[in-house]
């Protein structure tokens, strides 16, 4: 283990090196293909270069990464060019012309593959690694080869990322305002070629989808922003490329490409389950802050018709007005007592505080007060515009409800001839 970090075996620092380039790379490109919703033409672009390399190889003789990188990004840029032909020239929808042309080209360079094979020249030997990767021999002329495309894809991406941010979100807007598209889908389009063209000799044509999508989508979970986003892929895609490493060289029969794209699955995995805003747990906690929510609300709403009657509110009376269960009515008194908007006056029995007073003239007439809006402004029957504004009485901010006041001009009655009530206050017509 302390030899890996100190970096003394040239071994360790070229597959180090490599793998983290290919993965800052790969995951920056990828976070436009993503956001473009093109996944899947990431994974049809890393089959389409197999026939490439076969053909660069059969063509040269020889094995040298800028021969191999240059047929891999003629034939990617050919299986775009048939995506794009099958799309708007046939009936066939996008994933339609995506399996067509993945399964067309790969079945190419399989069968180009195998002639080699049989060929019987002694320059072939390890050509076939480029269907599953192998990150492990990695030379310095590869790293070379993958720092000069990281960079360029870099030089690239900070030079028309507005552009191609626009691009990717409104394509119809960037051409509206008068943006070269077709140059800049064409410029998106060479880097992505040239991402995936560089990946495959680490994870292969099998795992380089994963490469270039699984560290934009760990990153979409954790922010809004596309700057953000790009970082946090990029840092991604370094942090699995150098744990993928480390993981090879402490077990040397563990292959890194697996286990670049392992420990990307696994941080995509944690990004779905505990992102604060888009998360999971994030989500499944917010659903129940609202329910509380709403509970508390509806509680709150009983009150304010029961205390007409009487100041004391048993919960059997709850109960029976409104059908709430025993353990969530239970629930729902605590949180209002904690909150201090009720208090208990007797076994089982309620009434509102000062504040619990105000409360419920606050719920009561965001309820009110939708319903006019409704029944005036979109011309609903009374009878029809109840359960809307049940649901929507727990959305509306204090903004919409001054809105709905000045919109309305402080209305004394709703719909149903019931007094809107107002904090005498604070806000009385």
């Amino acid at each position: 283990m302390s030899s890996f970090f100190s970096f003394s075996d040239p071994n360790v620092q070229m597959v180090t090196l490599g793998v983290m380039l290919l993965g800052a790379g790969a995951a920056i490109v990828g976070c436009f293909t993503f956001v473009r919703k093109r996944a899947l033409v990431g994974d049809a672009i890393a089959h389409a270069v197999l026939p490439g390399i076969c053909l660069s190889f059969m063509i040269t003789g020889q094995k040298h990464p800028l021969w191999l990188l240059a047929g891999a990004v003629v034939t990617g840029w050919l299986s775009l060019l048939f995506m794009d032909y099958i799309t708007h020239r046939t009936k066939l929808k996008a994933d339609a012309a995506i399996g067509a042309v993945l399964s067309l080209f790969f079945g190419l360079g399989i069968l180009l593959l195998t002639a080699i094979q049989h060929s019987g020249s002694a320059q072939q030997a390890g050509l076939d690694k480029f269907l599953f990767g192998k990150a492990a021999s990695l030379t310095q002329q590869d790293v070379i080869v993958f720092g000069l495309t990281t960079l360029l894809v870099l030089l690239v991406v900070f030079t028309f990322f507005k552009s191609f941010k626009l691009l990717a979100f409104d394509r119809d807007f960037a051409h509206a305002i008068g943006l070269p598209v077709r140059l800049l889908e064409f410029v998106l389009s060479t880097i992505t070629v040239l991402s995936v063209a560089t990946g495959i000799q680490a994870v292969g044509v099998v795992l380089m989808a994963a490469l270039l999508i699984t560290p934009a989508a760990a990153a979409r979970f954790w922010t809004d922003s596309m700057q953000r986003m790009t970082g946090l892929a990029a840092g991604f895609g370094i942090v699995a490329g150098f744990f993928g490493a480390f993981v090879s060289y402490t077990a040397p029969s563990m292959p890194t490409g697996p286990w670049i794209v392992l420990l990307l699955s696994a941080i995509a995995v944690i990004s779905v389950l505990l992102a604060p805003r888009r998360g999971i747990l994030a989500r499944w906690l917010l659903q129940a802050e609202n329910s509380r929510k709403m509970l508390a609300e509806n509680i709150l709403k009983s009150f304010f018709s029961l205390s007409a009657k009487k100041e004391a509110i048993s919960e059997a009376d709850i109960l029976e007005a409104r059908p709430f269960s025993v353990t969530g009515l239970g629930r729902g008194l605590r949180r209002l007592q904690r909150r201090g908007l009720v208090q208990q006056s007797a076994p089982r029995t309620w009434q509102l505080t000062e504040t619990g007073q105000i409360e419920s003239r606050r719920v009561v007439r965001l309820h009110r007060l939708w319903e006019l809006y409704l029944s005036h402004k979109l011309g609903l029957p009374a009878d029809h515009v109840h359960n809307s504004a049940e649901a929507m009485e727990h959305l509306l901010t204090p903004e919409v409800e001054q809105h709905l006041l000045e919109e309305l001009e402080y209305p004394v009655l709703d719909p149903h001839d019931s007094a809107i009530p107002y904090d005498i206050k604070t806000d009385a017509p």
